[in-house]
């Protein structure tokens, strides 16, 4: 984190985060703060990699995000037949 104790801020900013489009097939399910390696988690689905880039830019490009935010990691899990 840029500033330290702004991860209730970001929590905050994310759950505002919705889709642009109704032909866009992608949410955030989850997000929270964690102890750690990392200040926070946030889970998403989406169908194809164009819809995560699309979620990890915004964290990254966003005027209040991108103040609060110093570095991001992706990490890409699959599940087969998941069902939300």
């Amino acid at each position: 984190m840029k500033i330290i104790g702004t991860q209730w801020n970001i929590v905050n900013k994310l759950k505002e985060f919705n889709l642009k489009n109704s032909n866009e097939n992608w949410k955030i399910t989850y997000v929270a703060p964690v102890y750690g390696g990392w200040d926070l988690i946030i889970e998403c689905l989406f169908n194809n990699l164009e819809n995560l880039d699309e979620i990890v830019t915004y964290c990254r490009t966003d005027k209040d995000l991108n103040q609060w935010i110093d570095a991001t990691t992706t990490l890409i899990s699959t599940k087969k037949n998941f069902k939300p």
